[in-house]
Protein backbone atom coordinates (compact mmCIF):
# COMPACT_ATOMS: atom_id res chain seq x y z
CA UNK A 1 0.00 0.00 0.00
CA UNK A 2 1.06 3.34 -0.99
CA UNK A 3 2.42 5.56 2.27
CA UNK A 4 1.12 9.36 2.14
CA UNK A 5 3.95 11.54 2.91
CA UNK A 6 2.78 15.27 3.50
CA UNK A 7 6.54 16.51 3.01
CA UNK A 8 6.95 14.93 0.37
CA UNK A 9 4.07 16.59 -1.44
CA UNK A 10 4.93 19.90 -0.18
CA UNK A 11 8.56 19.75 -1.61
CA UNK A 12 6.52 18.98 -5.11
CA UNK A 13 4.50 22.53 -4.41
CA UNK A 14 7.32 24.05 -3.47
CA UNK A 15 9.32 23.20 -6.57
CA UNK A 16 6.34 23.05 -9.16
CA UNK A 17 4.76 26.82 -8.27
CA UNK A 18 8.46 28.93 -9.19
CA UNK A 19 9.16 26.33 -11.95
CA UNK A 20 5.72 26.75 -13.47
CA UNK A 21 5.33 30.59 -13.11
CA UNK A 22 8.43 30.52 -15.02
CA UNK A 23 6.63 28.26 -17.78
CA UNK A 24 4.12 30.54 -18.13
CA UNK A 25 5.67 33.78 -17.93
CA UNK A 26 7.85 32.23 -20.95
CA UNK A 27 4.93 31.49 -22.60
CA UNK A 28 3.34 34.77 -22.29
CA UNK A 29 6.72 36.49 -22.88
CA UNK A 30 7.66 34.23 -26.40
CA UNK A 31 4.12 34.90 -27.46
CA UNK A 32 3.99 38.52 -27.04
CA UNK A 33 7.45 38.32 -28.79
CA UNK A 34 6.19 35.89 -31.56
CA UNK A 35 3.69 39.08 -32.82
CA UNK A 36 6.38 40.99 -33.66
CA UNK A 37 9.40 38.55 -34.90
CA UNK A 38 9.46 37.47 -38.67
CA UNK A 39 9.75 34.08 -37.99
CA UNK A 40 7.28 33.72 -35.22
CA UNK A 41 7.05 29.74 -35.56
CA UNK A 42 10.64 29.01 -35.02
CA UNK A 43 10.92 31.82 -31.75
CA UNK A 44 7.71 29.75 -30.22
CA UNK A 45 8.88 26.28 -31.37
CA UNK A 46 12.33 27.46 -29.38
CA UNK A 47 10.25 28.97 -26.31
CA UNK A 48 8.55 25.26 -26.05
CA UNK A 49 11.63 23.12 -26.28
CA UNK A 50 13.27 25.38 -23.64
CA UNK A 51 10.41 26.05 -21.21
CA UNK A 52 9.22 21.97 -21.78
CA UNK A 53 12.87 20.74 -21.03
CA UNK A 54 13.43 23.00 -17.93
CA UNK A 55 9.68 21.49 -16.39
CA UNK A 56 10.08 18.17 -17.26
CA UNK A 57 14.23 17.91 -16.18
CA UNK A 58 13.05 19.59 -12.81
CA UNK A 59 10.16 16.80 -12.85
CA UNK A 60 12.32 13.89 -13.57
CA UNK A 61 14.55 15.34 -11.01
CA UNK A 62 11.87 14.87 -8.68
CA UNK A 63 10.94 11.39 -9.59
CA UNK A 64 14.62 10.37 -8.83
CA UNK A 65 14.32 11.53 -4.89
CA UNK A 66 13.16 9.39 -2.48
CA UNK A 67 8.94 9.69 -2.37
CA UNK A 68 8.56 10.03 -5.82
CA UNK A 69 4.92 9.84 -6.11
CA UNK A 70 3.90 12.10 -3.82
CA UNK A 71 6.25 15.07 -4.96
CA UNK A 72 5.52 14.11 -8.41
CA UNK A 73 1.75 15.06 -7.57
CA UNK A 74 2.64 18.03 -5.61
CA UNK A 75 4.53 19.36 -8.57
CA UNK A 76 1.39 18.54 -10.79
CA UNK A 77 -1.35 19.94 -8.42
CA UNK A 78 1.48 23.26 -8.69
CA UNK A 79 1.29 22.97 -12.04
CA UNK A 80 -1.83 23.29 -12.48
CA UNK A 81 -3.03 25.57 -9.88
CA UNK A 82 -0.85 27.79 -11.39
CA UNK A 83 -2.22 27.45 -14.68
CA UNK A 84 -5.68 27.83 -13.53
CA UNK A 85 -4.51 31.30 -12.02
CA UNK A 86 -2.32 32.07 -15.37
CA UNK A 87 -5.93 31.64 -17.29
CA UNK A 88 -8.15 33.56 -14.79
CA UNK A 89 -5.59 36.58 -14.66
CA UNK A 90 -5.49 36.37 -18.71
CA UNK A 91 -8.97 36.29 -19.05
CA UNK A 92 -9.74 39.40 -16.26
CA UNK A 93 -7.07 41.60 -18.45
CA UNK A 94 -8.63 40.94 -21.96
CA UNK A 95 -12.19 42.47 -23.43
CA UNK A 96 -15.09 40.81 -23.11
CA UNK A 97 -15.76 41.56 -26.84
CA UNK A 98 -12.58 42.25 -28.68
CA UNK A 99 -14.55 43.37 -31.76
CA UNK A 100 -16.88 46.38 -29.67
CA UNK A 101 -13.65 48.65 -28.89
CA UNK A 102 -13.46 48.60 -32.66
CA UNK A 103 -15.02 51.54 -35.39
CA UNK A 104 -16.58 50.57 -38.48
Amino acid sequence: MIEFDARALLIGLAAGVPASILYFAGLAWSTRRALRARRPALLLLASFLLRAGLLLGLAFWLVRQAQPLWMLAGFLAAFVLVRTAAIRGARAREPLDPLATQEP
